[in-house]
C-alpha cells in the first residue's frame, strides 16, 4: 500500500486541486494535513500580527468544510498546530508515508517553509512533490520565462493574452482511501494567541469559509443576479455585496481556484453573452497573477523599502500617533476614516477604499508603505501574499509602475465616489 500525504495550505479545496488529483494518481491511499504554522501566529517587527482574527475565523471554517467534503469521499482532514517542519514529518513517520505532496509557494517566508520540510522528510526517505495551483495562467505557458517577464502590467497583459491559454480544471475525485482519520479538531482562537471577534453588522458581506460557500457566491454573482455583467460600472462601490464579486477571500485561501472562475464565466457568457464587465473580472484575475509572477521573479525586493526600484525613499521615521489615527479612523480625514473603520471592524474594504488610505498612508503622512501593508496581512480576511504586498509597493511607487507618483487627491475621490455622503455616514456614525 503506497501511502502518500496532502498538505493542505491556501487551497483549501477538491475541486480544480492538481495536488490533490497527483497524489491520488499515485498512491493508493491518502492522508490529508493542515497545519496552522506557528510563525503565521507571531507579531511582526511591525507591531502587527501576521494573522488577525477575522482571517483565521475564516480559515477555521474553511477547514470544517473541507473535512466534511473529504469525509463524504471516505477520507477526513488531519489538523496540527506548530512548525511544519515538526509536524508533517510526524504525520509521515506516524502513517508510514512514502511521498507529500503540496502546493508550490513562492514568497520568501513561505518557500523557507517548504525548503525545512523538505530537509526533514529527506532525512525519513520520503519523497516530496510541489505543484502550482494559485494562478489562472500555469507558470510555464507563460509566453517568456520567470526572469523575463515585463516588469510592466500591461505589457504583461497582453502578450499572456495573445500567446497563453487557460489549462482545463481538473476534476474533484470521487472517492478518497485513506486509513482512519480521527474526528476534526480544531484548535481555539486562544490556542493561537487570538481574541475572537464579531464581524459589524455594517459589513458589506458576511463572509464564510469554505469551497461549499465560494461556489454558492459564484452562483449567485453569475446566475441568480447576473451582477457579473455590470460588473465594470459597479466595481468602484463602497456598500453592499454586489458591487463587485468578491471572491477574493476564497480565492485567498483556495477555496476556489481563478481558473474554476475562468471556466464558469466562460459558461456564463456563452449563455448570456460577453461585455466589458465579463472581460474584466478576467483582467482582475490576471493582476493576481502578475503579482504572484512578480514575487517568483523579484523574490525578496518586494519586502524592502525601495522594492524592485533602486531608488532610496525616505519616509519619516514611523510615528506612532500617526501610525495610530491611521489604524484607528481617527485622520480628521472623513473618507480615510471611513474606510480605515470598516476594515478595523469587518476585516474587508472596497478596492476603491484600499487605494486612498494606502495613497494617505504613503504620500499623505509620508509613513514607510510596509507599515501599512503589515497592519493589512494582520487585518484582511482575504490578504494574499503577492497581491498584499505588490500592490502596496504599486502605490508607494517602488512597485510595477511606469509613473512615478501614484498620488490620490482624497477629497476628489471622495466626492467621485461617495458624493451624497451615504458611504462615510454609515462608517462614522
Amino acid at each position: 500500500m503506497k501511502t502518500a500525504l496532502v498538505w493542505f495550505k491556501t487551497d483549501l479545496r477538491l475541486e480544480d486541486n492538481e495536488t490533490l488529483v497527483k497524489a491520488l494518481s499515485q498512491s493508493s491511499q491518502l492522508v490529508p494535513v493542515y497545519c496552522f504554522d506557528d510563525s503565521h501566529f507571531e507579531t511582526t517587527h511591525f507591531g502587527f500580527q501576521k494573522t488577525g482574527s477575522f482571517r483565521t475565523q475564516f480559515i477555521m471554517e474553511s477547514l470544517r468544510d473541507l473535512d466534511e467534503s473529504l469525509r463524504l469521499l471516505g477520507s477526513g482532514l488531519i489538523v496540527v498546530k506548530g512548525k511544519p517542519e515538526i509536524e508533517i514529518p510526524k504525520i509521515v513517520k506516524q502513517y508510514k508515508v512514502q511521498k507529500v505532496f503540496a502546493k508550490r509557494e513562492v514568497a520568501i517566508e513561505e518557500k523557507k517553509t517548504e525548503q525545512l520540510v523538505q530537509q526533514e522528510l529527506f532525512k525519513l526517505r520520503c519523497e516530496f512533490e510541489t505543484f502550482s495551483t494559485s494562478t489562472l495562467y500555469h507558470a510555464e505557458d507563460l509566453p517568456f520565462s520567470i526572469k523575463d517577464i515585463p516588469d510592466v502590467f500591461t505589457t504583461f497583459r497582453k502578450k499572456t493574452e495573445k500567446d497563453a491559454g487557460v489549462r482545463d480544471v481538473f476534476p474533484k475525485p470521487l472517492r478518497i482511501n485513506s486509513p482512519e482519520i480521527p474526528v476534526l479538531q480544531l484548535p481555539d482562537l486562544s490556542d493561537l494567541g487570538l481574541i475572537p471577534q464579531t464581524i459589524d453588522n455594517r459589513a458589506a458581506i458576511a463572509f464564510k469559509g469554505g469551497a461549499t460557500e465560494a461556489l454558492k457566491r459564484l452562483q449567485y454573482y453569475f446566475y441568480e443576479t447576473q451582477s457579473i455583467s455590470k460588473y465594470k460600472e459597479t466595481r468602484n462601490g463602497l456598500i453592499g455585496a454586489d458591487y463587485s464579486s468578491k471572491f477574493s477571500a476564497w480565492l485567498a485561501l483556495g477555496c476556489i481556484s481563478p481558473r474554476y472562475i475562468y471556466h464558469e464565466l466562460k459558461q456564463y457568457e456563452s449563455q448570456f453573452g460577453a461585455n466589458e464587465s465579463t472581460y474584466w473580472l478576467v483582467f482582475e484575475l490576471l493582476w493576481r497573477d502578475f503579482f504572484r509572477f512578480m514575487f517568483k521573479k523579484h523574490q525578496t525586493k518586494l519586502f524592502q523599502p525601495s522594492g524592485i526600484t533602486n531608488a532610496k525613499k525616505l519616509s519619516k521615521s514611523i510615528s506612532e500617533k500617526l501610525l495610530q489615527d491611521w489604524v484607528n479612523g481617527t485622520t480628521g480625514i472623513d473618507f480615510v476614516d471611513a474606510n480605515m473603520r470598516e476594515l478595523k471592524l469587518t476585516g474587508f474594504i472596497s478596492n476603491r477604499g484600499r487605494q486612498n488610505v494606502a495613497s494617505y498612508l504613503c504620500n499623505d503622512l509620508k509613513l514607510d508603505w510596509r507599515y501599512g501593508a503589515a497592519y493589512f496581512e494582520q487585518q484582511l480576511i482575504d490578504y494574499d501574499v503577492c497581491s498584499n504586498w505588490g500592490n502596496w509597493a504599486y502605490i508607494a511607487g517602488v512597485g510595477n509602475d511606469p509613473r512615478e507618483n501614484r498620488y490620490f487627491n482624497i477629497e476628489k475621490q471622495a466626492q467621485d465616489y461617495d458624493k451624497n455622503k451615504a458611504y462615510r455616514n454609515l462608517w462614522l456614525t
